[in-house]
Protein backbone atom coordinates (compact mmCIF):
# COMPACT_ATOMS: atom_id res chain seq x y z
CA UNK A 1 0.00 0.00 0.00
CA UNK A 2 1.23 3.32 -1.31
CA UNK A 3 0.68 6.48 1.25
CA UNK A 4 0.89 10.15 -0.91
CA UNK A 5 0.51 13.26 0.76
CA UNK A 6 -0.58 16.35 -0.08
CA UNK A 7 -0.79 19.83 0.34
CA UNK A 8 -3.71 21.74 -0.94
CA UNK A 9 -5.32 25.40 -0.89
CA UNK A 10 -8.49 27.43 -0.14
CA UNK A 11 -8.72 30.46 -2.29
CA UNK A 12 -10.43 32.99 -3.47
CA UNK A 13 -14.30 32.42 -2.81
CA UNK A 14 -13.80 28.51 -2.03
CA UNK A 15 -12.70 29.61 1.57
CA UNK A 16 -15.84 29.51 2.48
CA UNK A 17 -16.33 25.45 1.64
CA UNK A 18 -16.84 23.69 4.64
CA UNK A 19 -14.65 20.85 5.71
CA UNK A 20 -17.23 18.84 4.83
CA UNK A 21 -18.26 20.38 1.49
CA UNK A 22 -14.31 19.82 0.75
CA UNK A 23 -14.21 16.12 1.37
CA UNK A 24 -17.03 15.43 -1.13
CA UNK A 25 -15.81 17.58 -3.61
CA UNK A 26 -12.29 15.73 -2.96
CA UNK A 27 -13.68 12.58 -3.14
CA UNK A 28 -15.09 13.03 -6.34
CA UNK A 29 -11.94 14.34 -7.85
CA UNK A 30 -10.62 10.92 -6.62
CA UNK A 31 -13.17 8.76 -8.56
CA UNK A 32 -12.61 11.53 -11.76
CA UNK A 33 -8.92 10.80 -11.86
CA UNK A 34 -9.50 7.28 -11.02
CA UNK A 35 -6.94 7.17 -8.30
CA UNK A 36 -6.86 3.90 -7.00
CA UNK A 37 -7.88 4.37 -3.55
CA UNK A 38 -7.61 1.75 -0.54
CA UNK A 39 -11.15 1.21 1.29
CA UNK A 40 -11.70 0.68 4.96
CA UNK A 41 -13.50 -2.46 5.99
CA UNK A 42 -17.22 -2.96 6.76
CA UNK A 43 -20.64 -2.23 5.64
CA UNK A 44 -19.89 1.10 4.38
CA UNK A 45 -16.39 0.89 3.24
CA UNK A 46 -14.62 4.67 3.11
CA UNK A 47 -11.69 6.35 0.88
CA UNK A 48 -8.84 5.80 3.19
CA UNK A 49 -8.36 9.47 3.16
CA UNK A 50 -6.36 11.31 6.22
CA UNK A 51 -7.56 15.11 7.34
CA UNK A 52 -4.87 17.25 9.40
CA UNK A 53 -5.89 20.46 10.85
CA UNK A 54 -8.66 21.90 8.17
CA UNK A 55 -8.71 25.65 8.22
CA UNK A 56 -11.84 26.90 10.12
CA UNK A 57 -14.64 27.80 7.43
CA UNK A 58 -14.57 31.66 6.23
CA UNK A 59 -10.91 31.85 5.76
CA UNK A 60 -8.18 31.05 2.90
CA UNK A 61 -4.81 28.55 2.84
CA UNK A 62 -2.04 28.02 1.36
CA UNK A 63 -1.00 24.90 3.35
CA UNK A 64 -3.72 22.25 4.09
CA UNK A 65 -2.56 18.43 4.47
CA UNK A 66 -3.99 15.51 3.46
CA UNK A 67 -2.97 11.64 3.60
CA UNK A 68 -4.09 9.46 0.87
CA UNK A 69 -3.71 5.42 0.46
CA UNK A 70 -3.50 3.51 -2.77
CA UNK A 71 -3.37 -0.10 -3.88
CA UNK A 72 -1.15 0.83 -6.38
CA UNK A 73 1.85 2.49 -7.14
CA UNK A 74 1.30 5.95 -8.67
CA UNK A 75 3.83 8.99 -9.39
CA UNK A 76 3.11 11.42 -6.68
CA UNK A 77 3.27 14.34 -9.38
CA UNK A 78 1.60 12.41 -12.12
CA UNK A 79 -1.79 12.17 -9.51
CA UNK A 80 -1.17 15.76 -8.30
CA UNK A 81 -1.81 16.98 -11.41
CA UNK A 82 -4.60 14.84 -12.35
CA UNK A 83 -6.35 15.72 -9.07
CA UNK A 84 -5.39 19.23 -9.41
CA UNK A 85 -7.51 19.13 -13.02
CA UNK A 86 -10.39 17.37 -11.24
CA UNK A 87 -11.18 20.29 -8.21
CA UNK A 88 -12.75 23.26 -9.00
CA UNK A 89 -10.24 26.65 -9.30
CA UNK A 90 -9.58 27.24 -5.36
CA UNK A 91 -9.14 24.41 -4.30
CA UNK A 92 -5.84 23.71 -5.89
CA UNK A 93 -3.65 20.72 -4.96
CA UNK A 94 -0.10 21.99 -5.38
CA UNK A 95 2.52 19.50 -4.21
CA UNK A 96 2.45 15.68 -3.68
CA UNK A 97 4.97 13.46 -1.89
CA UNK A 98 5.25 9.88 -0.86
CA UNK A 99 4.64 9.22 2.69
CA UNK A 100 8.11 8.11 3.97
CA UNK A 101 7.69 8.86 7.63
CA UNK A 102 5.59 8.89 10.18
CA UNK A 103 3.20 11.13 11.76
CA UNK A 104 2.33 14.31 9.31
CA UNK A 105 -0.55 15.29 12.25
CA UNK A 106 2.15 15.43 15.02
CA UNK A 107 4.15 17.86 12.65
CA UNK A 108 1.36 20.55 12.50
CA UNK A 109 2.09 22.44 15.82
CA UNK A 110 1.55 26.02 14.98
CA UNK A 111 0.11 28.07 11.72
CA UNK A 112 1.05 31.67 10.43
CA UNK A 113 -1.50 33.47 9.66
CA UNK A 114 -2.13 36.80 7.87
CA UNK A 115 -4.79 39.33 8.76
CA UNK A 116 -6.08 41.82 6.26
CA UNK A 117 -8.32 44.49 8.24
CA UNK A 118 -9.74 46.68 5.71
CA UNK A 119 -10.89 50.27 7.10
CA UNK A 120 -8.19 50.01 9.69
CA UNK A 121 -5.48 52.54 10.27
CA UNK A 122 -1.91 51.14 10.60
CA UNK A 123 -1.34 53.55 13.57
CA UNK A 124 -4.05 52.02 15.54
CA UNK A 125 -3.84 48.66 13.85
CA UNK A 126 0.20 49.16 15.60
CA UNK A 127 -0.63 50.35 19.02
CA UNK A 128 -3.92 47.45 18.83
CA UNK A 129 -0.67 44.85 18.48
CA UNK A 130 1.80 46.29 20.90
CA UNK A 131 -0.92 46.25 23.32
CA UNK A 132 -1.55 42.53 22.68
CA UNK A 133 2.04 41.55 22.98
CA UNK A 134 2.30 43.31 26.40
CA UNK A 135 -0.87 41.85 27.67
CA UNK A 136 -0.02 38.62 30.61
CA UNK A 137 -3.37 36.98 29.49
CA UNK A 138 -6.08 38.21 26.89
CA UNK A 139 -9.12 36.72 27.86
CA UNK A 140 -11.79 35.51 25.01
CA UNK A 141 -15.31 34.34 24.69
CA UNK A 142 -16.22 31.56 22.28
CA UNK A 143 -19.63 30.09 21.41
CA UNK A 144 -19.83 26.29 21.37
CA UNK A 145 -22.09 23.70 21.45
CA UNK A 146 -22.12 23.65 25.26
CA UNK A 147 -23.00 27.22 25.49
CA UNK A 148 -20.17 30.61 26.08
CA UNK A 149 -16.63 29.28 26.51
CA UNK A 150 -14.00 31.85 27.99
CA UNK A 151 -10.45 31.30 27.42
CA UNK A 152 -6.64 32.74 27.64
CA UNK A 153 -5.64 32.96 23.88
CA UNK A 154 -2.50 35.03 24.78
CA UNK A 155 -0.18 32.21 25.39
CA UNK A 156 -0.90 30.34 22.75
CA UNK A 157 0.48 33.47 20.01
CA UNK A 158 4.20 33.17 19.71
CA UNK A 159 4.04 36.19 17.21
CA UNK A 160 1.71 39.24 16.55
CA UNK A 161 3.28 41.87 13.79
CA UNK A 162 1.56 44.97 12.10
CA UNK A 163 3.16 44.93 8.95
CA UNK A 164 4.54 48.25 8.40
CA UNK A 165 3.10 48.76 4.83
CA UNK A 166 0.26 47.21 3.31
CA UNK A 167 0.80 48.58 -0.23
CA UNK A 168 4.52 47.60 -0.29
CA UNK A 169 3.78 43.90 1.47
CA UNK A 170 2.49 41.37 -0.91
CA UNK A 171 -0.18 39.49 0.85
CA UNK A 172 -2.34 36.18 -0.47
CA UNK A 173 -5.95 37.60 1.09
CA UNK A 174 -6.19 40.46 -1.15
CA UNK A 175 -5.43 38.87 -4.23
CA UNK A 176 -8.98 37.02 -4.38
CA UNK A 177 -10.69 37.94 -1.16
CA UNK A 178 -11.84 41.50 -2.02
CA UNK A 179 -10.53 44.78 -3.65
CA UNK A 180 -8.00 47.00 -1.77
CA UNK A 181 -9.51 49.41 0.25
CA UNK A 182 -7.42 52.21 2.24
CA UNK A 183 -6.93 52.69 4.67
CA UNK A 184 -6.23 49.24 5.50
CA UNK A 185 -3.18 47.21 7.83
CA UNK A 186 -2.10 43.34 7.49
CA UNK A 187 -1.24 41.22 10.76
CA UNK A 188 1.04 38.36 10.50
CA UNK A 189 0.32 36.12 13.10
CA UNK A 190 2.11 32.87 14.48
CA UNK A 191 0.20 30.49 16.86
CA UNK A 192 0.61 27.38 18.63
CA UNK A 193 -2.09 24.56 18.33
CA UNK A 194 -2.97 23.84 21.73
CA UNK A 195 -6.43 23.19 23.06
CA UNK A 196 -8.68 24.97 22.85
CA UNK A 197 -7.10 25.89 19.60
CA UNK A 198 -6.93 29.62 19.55
CA UNK A 199 -8.08 30.69 15.73
CA UNK A 200 -7.40 34.01 14.56
CA UNK A 201 -10.86 35.63 15.00
CA UNK A 202 -10.16 34.67 18.65
CA UNK A 203 -7.01 37.29 18.36
CA UNK A 204 -9.14 39.45 16.72
CA UNK A 205 -11.63 39.13 19.69
CA UNK A 206 -8.43 39.76 21.80
CA UNK A 207 -7.10 43.13 20.39
CA UNK A 208 -10.85 44.47 20.39
CA UNK A 209 -10.52 43.78 24.12
CA UNK A 210 -7.05 44.98 24.99
CA UNK A 211 -7.20 48.06 22.62
CA UNK A 212 -10.90 48.42 21.49
CA UNK A 213 -10.01 47.69 17.92
CA UNK A 214 -13.00 46.16 16.01
CA UNK A 215 -12.81 46.25 11.88
CA UNK A 216 -15.59 47.83 10.16
CA UNK A 217 -15.27 44.98 8.03
CA UNK A 218 -14.63 41.55 8.68
CA UNK A 219 -11.23 40.55 8.05
CA UNK A 220 -9.62 38.30 5.20
CA UNK A 221 -7.95 35.45 6.80
CA UNK A 222 -5.20 33.58 5.06
CA UNK A 223 -2.79 30.53 6.55
CA UNK A 224 0.10 30.83 4.92
CA UNK A 225 1.82 28.09 6.34
CA UNK A 226 1.51 25.54 8.95
CA UNK A 227 3.96 22.78 10.35
CA UNK A 228 6.56 22.27 13.33
CA UNK A 229 7.07 25.41 15.07
CA UNK A 230 11.02 25.34 15.67
CA UNK A 231 11.49 26.75 19.17
CA UNK A 232 15.07 27.69 18.43
CA UNK A 233 14.55 30.43 15.14
CA UNK A 234 10.64 31.12 15.71
CA UNK A 235 9.58 29.85 12.40
CA UNK A 236 6.97 27.26 11.11
CA UNK A 237 8.93 24.62 9.07
CA UNK A 238 7.20 22.77 6.18
CA UNK A 239 5.81 19.10 7.36
CA UNK A 240 6.99 17.39 4.38
CA UNK A 241 10.48 18.25 4.37
CA UNK A 242 11.31 14.77 5.78
CA UNK A 243 9.21 12.91 3.56
CA UNK A 244 11.26 14.96 0.87
CA UNK A 245 15.01 14.08 2.42
CA UNK A 246 13.82 10.12 2.65
CA UNK A 247 12.78 10.01 -1.00
CA UNK A 248 16.59 11.61 -1.79
CA UNK A 249 18.55 9.84 1.34
CA UNK A 250 20.90 6.94 -0.15
CA UNK A 251 19.67 3.50 1.26
CA UNK A 252 22.07 1.47 2.96
CA UNK A 253 22.59 -0.93 0.16
CA UNK A 254 23.67 1.84 -2.52
CA UNK A 255 26.72 2.73 -0.45
CA UNK A 256 28.35 -0.69 -0.57
CA UNK A 257 27.16 -1.29 -4.07
CA UNK A 258 28.88 1.80 -5.20
CA UNK A 259 31.84 0.82 -2.71
CA UNK A 260 32.14 -2.41 -4.59
CA UNK A 261 31.91 -1.43 -8.07
CA UNK A 262 35.10 1.03 -7.53
CA UNK A 263 36.77 -2.00 -6.68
Amino acid sequence: MQRIRLRYTKRGRLRFTSHRDFQRAFERALRRAEVPMAYSAGFTPHPKVSYANAAPTGTGSEAEYLEIALTKTRDPEQLRVLLDESLPPGLDVIEAVEARTSGLADRLTASVWELRLDGVEQADAARAVAAFDAAESVEVQRMTKNGVRTFDARPAVVHLENLESANGTETHSSQADRPTVQPCAILRLVVRHVTPAVRPDDVLSGLRAVADLAPPVPAAVTRLAQGLFDEETGTVTDPLAPDREAATAPTEAEPAAAAKASA
